[in-house]
């Protein structure tokens, strides 16, 4: 095994660990740990929101959930020689959930398991929340790193595609102060949206590595949330990012300060229940190296990655369509966002008809490796996206040759 250059207690909060990571981005943030280009080493993670989801029935931890404190990210880890311009090399070697017996959680008897949630519009929301307002949870069984099935959406199976949600580089001085200013213009533009356009620096529950004092007072009222992906990486959620796959990331700041979280066991093309992905506490193996001046060289604005051999493949897809006009019959102009949303909910009211709730359904088009694409941006006016929803993750037949029928257990934990 790796050396683990960044261990967890899931028995303690994000402030209580013994090394501290952070759950903002600033250039300031002390590096935990140094490593040289061709290190191999381990991360631990907590899960995205430090613990605050349980394994149990009732979705009032999702409904409760203080969003303040994400996504609790582990590191920073420096990398020697990594300059500004240069392009940082991260091969993820393996990575899964915490083996059962090897941590102590302090709100499950196992750690192999993981949850996708429905937020609450109030409180995060998404894709669908106009459709979909209230919290609801899944819990999933893991079973190694392979598999994953849930007493709350029956019928269904699924082989995992394990990735970090987010991972990346510290940004510096001048591109964090972008980040805000672009923003904030963005938040003025409806500054009582709900849920928000975007969350601004916010010092409440700011968790900054080793920073203390006016050091850390400072870097609070600066430091950007983890909400978004932006050019360093970030919150990216992509599906395919996992064992086997290497990652191109732009260094800004010396020594790179690479960190990562929010580890997901399977998850869906746009992850698109915000808390979409099966969310897991695990571990990752990374291996890192450096390209000197990559950026320029290759011209290289957000990170760019390289794809596994190791993803499973289903062969069989379902598909659904979407064009660029809404729920209401209003026309958009080659709109992609209202396509997917539309090629979504074609999907959700298919699986109505075989007995799924539409959250249920929901909660399977965020969490399962359905496949996202947009099919046609230039017919003018509308763009058309389609998800593809690998037939094989159902225990029973959901094709249209076949007489609906629906499951007889299962339901989502709901809000008391």
């Amino acid at each position: 095994m790796p050396d683990i250059l960044f261990e967890v207690d899931l028995t303690k909060p994000w402030p209580e660990q013994s090394v501290p990571g952070h759950n903002r981005w600033h250039p300031d943030i002390p590096p935990v740990a140094s490593v040289k280009p061709g290190a191999v080493f381990r991360i631990e993670c907590q899960e995205w929101t430090d613990g605050q989801i349980r394994n149990d029935d009732s979705a009032n931890d999702v409904r409760d959930v203080d969003l303040t404190r994400n996504h609790v990210l582990s590191g920073p880890i420096a990398v020697e020689g990594a300059e500004p311009g240069d392009l940082l090399i991260v091969d993820i070697l393996d990575l899964g959930p915490f083996p059962n017996g090897t941590k102590t959680p302090h709100n499950s008897p196992t750690t192999e398991w993981g949850y996708t949630g429905i937020f609450a519009k109030v409180n995060g929301g998404g894709f669908l929340t106009d459709h979909y307002p209230d919290p609801h949870k899944a819990i999933w069984d893991l079973q190694g790193t392979t598999y994953a099935q849930s007493r709350h959406i029956p019928d269904v199976r699924y082989v995992g595609i394990p990735h970090p949600g987010l991972i990346g580089c510290a940004p510096s001085a001048e591109l964090l102060a972008e980040w805000n200013r672009r923003e904030a213009e963005l938040i003025s533009t409806n500054p009582n949206r709900v849920p928000p356009l975007a969350l601004p620096p916010l010092e409440t529950n700011a968790v900054l590595g080793t920073l203390k004092g006016p050091e850390f007072e400072r870097a609070a009222k600066e430091a950007a949330r983890t909400i978004p992906p932006r050019e360093h990486g970030g919150n990216c959620d992509i599906k395919n990012l996992t064992r086997g796959s290497r990652c191109y990331f732009p260094v800004y700041v010396p020594g790179a300060k690479l960190s990562m979280g929010d580890l997901h066991f399977s998850q869906g093309d746009g992850e698109i229940s915000f808390c979409g992905a099966i969310e897991m506490a695990g571990w990752i193996d990374l291996h890192v190296d450096l390209v000197k001046g990559g950026v320029a060289k290759y011209g290289i604005t957000n990170p760019i990655f390289r794809t596994s051999p190791l993803e499973p493949r289903y062969t069989t897809y379902l598909v659904f369509e979407g064009i660029s006009v809404d729920e209401a019959g209003k026309q958009y102009y080659l709109d992609a966002h209202v396509a997917y949303r539309r090629a979504c909910l074609n999907a959700i009211e298919y699986l109505k008809k075989f007995g799924y709730t539409g959250e249920q359904a929901y909660i399977i088009l965020g969490s399962a490796p359905v496949e996202g694409r947009i099919s046609g941006i230039v017919d003018i006016p509308n763009a058309c996206c389609t998800i593809y929803l690998p037939t094989e993750i159902f225990q029973r037949n959901i094709m249209p040759e076949e007489p609906p029928t629906a499951p007889t257990t299962g339901q989502l934990a709901r809000a008391g």
